[in-house]
């Protein structure tokens, strides 16, 4: 009876473990958190864009003296 019981535990155990996410599962999730990774990164670089240029443009020197 132990025997059994121990059989039964093994392949209860198994297949538990076999219940996971499949690999082609797991590489759509990572494809999908990159491209969602690549989009924010699109809009900061476009919303850091007019603030980098902004700022980087001559300016008149206000300690100068008129003539």
């Amino acid at each position: 009876m132990k025997k059994i019981f121990t059989l039964l535990f093994v392949a209860g155990a198994l297949s538990i473990m076999s219940c996971g996410p499949s690999q082609a599962d797991k590489d759509k999730a990572e494809a999908m958190v990159k491209a969602q990774m690549d989009s924010l990164a699109a809009v900061a670089a476009a919303a850091m864009a007019p603030a980098t240029t902004d700022s980087t443009a001559a300016k008149p020197d206000s300690t100068a003296q008129a003539k």
